[in-house]
């Protein structure tokens, strides 16, 4: 699998052949940077764990540039930033017994950029080679820009691709906007309340992000709890966290609907029974 940069890098957690270690991938997951695919994806990773016949590869598109730093990190070069962040990301995909790592090294305005086709066929190109059953990838309405152009430009991969080779689930998780506001009957829960120790050590291990001012680690449970013990009003808690997404299958099963308008209807969903309550009750 040849990646459009040279600077690319591929990890294997165990070791094993490339190709091998590509090919019995049954979860996929495409992230914008480093520590995303922990963050929104832990579905995924969870599922995978410890077994035998379900394997979880990663793959991180941007390459780190950028991210705000403080303290033991203030005065490191962007070059130093992403030799670190890419470190971390390793010892993320060793915690969590990745089948593969991808780091594709691209830069925030090469994903952002709609007419740079090197980031899709890059990720067409280890789609083709996983072939998972599911996708997980950044959700529609995430408010960070490069997020958003990698869900895109995800979904434009899998277009690419014969109907009868595409996967069958395909989802938008949580990181930069939450989806509680979806309405409970369109939104996907997934329970990843076990193993939280792994959940932990899977995010904590960003030092870079969290000890230079982002406390990504604190966030990140405390929302899947947030989830969890807000999911239902009149039921005691079935889940010690959980972690919601989008569907996002039906716009990789038929290639005419409009993404944006796809999203505007989850979104006037909830516009419309807010209005509903309001009204039911006395506005």
């Amino acid at each position: 699998m040849t990646m459009h940069n040279n600077t690319a890098e591929w990890f294997v957690p165990d070791n094993i052949e490339l190709d091998k270690a590509v090919a019995r991938t049954t979860h996929l997951a495409v992230g914008a940077h480093q520590d995303d695919l922990e963050i929104m994806a832990h579905d995924g990773i969870l599922k995978c764990f410890g077994q035998k016949d379900r394997w979880f590869t990663g793959v991180v598109v941007t390459n780190g540039a950028g991210s705000p730093r403080d303290d033991l990190y203030a005065a490191y070069s962007d070059e130093e930033m992403q030799a670190v962040r890419r470190s971390e990301q390793k010892k993320a995909a060793y915690i969590g017994e990745y089948a593969a790592l991808a780091m594709l090294d691209f830069s925030s305005g090469e994903v952002k950029d709609p007419g740079n086709y090197d980031v899709v066929e890059d990720i067409l190109t280890i789609i083709k080679a996983a072939q998972p059953a599911v996708i997980y990838t950044h959700n529609l309405a995430d408010k960070h820009d490069t997020h958003l152009s990698v869900a895109l430009r995800t979904i434009q991969a899998v277009r690419k691709l014969p109907v009868s080779e595409r996967p069958k689930n395909m989802y938008g998780c949580e990181v930069w906007r939450s989806l509680d506001w979806m309405p409970d009957d369109r939104r996907i829960q997934f329970d990843v309340g076990a193993h939280p120790n792994v959940a932990a050590a899977l995010v904590g291990v960003f030092d870079s992000q969290i000890c230079g001012g982002k406390r990504y680690d604190k966030a990140t449970e405390g929302r899947r709890i947030a989830n969890a013990t807000y999911a239902d009003s009149h039921q005691t808690d079935s889940s010690q966290a959980v972690i919601l997404a989008m569907d996002l299958a039906p716009l990789i099963t038929d290639d005419t609907l409009n993404v944006a308008e796809y999203v505007a209807e989850y979104i006037d969903a909830f516009s419309n029974d807010v209005r509903a309550k309001l009204e039911k009750f006395g506005c």
